[in-house]
């Protein structure tokens, strides 16, 4: 579990394609980590595979690859990082697990605002106020339009996270907030058994 605090921006420095399989090394600081650990990037729940020096290496297999941003890791790109919470960790954001349901594209930025374009089908789980992450960052949603949703960002956020470079047209991974989920999804099955 993770709770969408970014703790540190890290550096991809090495890549391999390996059937069906992207090995890939990100330089952080990483003591006491371990193999077998779960680390956030980007949002996405990867784990620790070798330690090398200051690199660590994780695999992203071909489903990860499918609906995250991992498809388009590239030799010096940022990354925002987030190690498995601990008992007893303060929950600044919400609990996240990592497990990404898609892609949304940054449409544009006006300010602090930050317009995302998501599939229509989407819409039923975004409400105002209502969590979601962002590349691992836990946001609360502002505005929710069809196909759209905005986020208000404050400068600490711009500053700490890798969201203060991204462009429009950029992807970016999008966690849902697994209670509303799940609070939508038990909704509309009981409906659906009524009819």
């Amino acid at each position: 579990m993770f709770t969408g605090i970014i703790r540190a921006i890290g550096e991809v420095v090495e890549l391999k394609n390996k059937a069906n399989i992207l090995q890939y090394a990100i330089a952080f600081p990483h003591e006491g980590l371990e193999l077998g650990a779960s680390v956030s990037i980007d949002g996405v729940c990867q784990t620790v595979v070798r330690i090398e020096g200051d690199k660590v290496w994780f695999d992203a297999i071909e489903e990860t690859l499918k609906r995250t941003t991992l498809d388009r890791l590239a030799v010096g790109q940022k990354v925002n990082l987030e190690r498995a919470a601990k008992i007893g960790d303060e929950i600044g954001g919400h609990l996240l697990s990592g497990h990404i349901y898609g892609r949304a594209e940054l449409s544009k930025i006006e300010s602090n605002i930050f317009t995302f374009k998501v599939p229509t089908n989407w819409q039923k789980y975004f409400f105002p106020k209502g969590f979601i992450a962002i590349n691992g960052i836990s946001l609360t949603l502002v505005d929710v339009e069809e196909g759209l949703f905005t986020v208000h960002l404050i400068p600490e956020t711009l500053q700490r996270t890798t969201l203060g470079k991204i462009k429009p047209g950029d992807r970016v991974n999008i966690e849902l907030d697994a209670l509303t989920q799940a609070a939508v999804e038990t909704v509309e099955r009981i409906i659906s058994q009524r009819e």
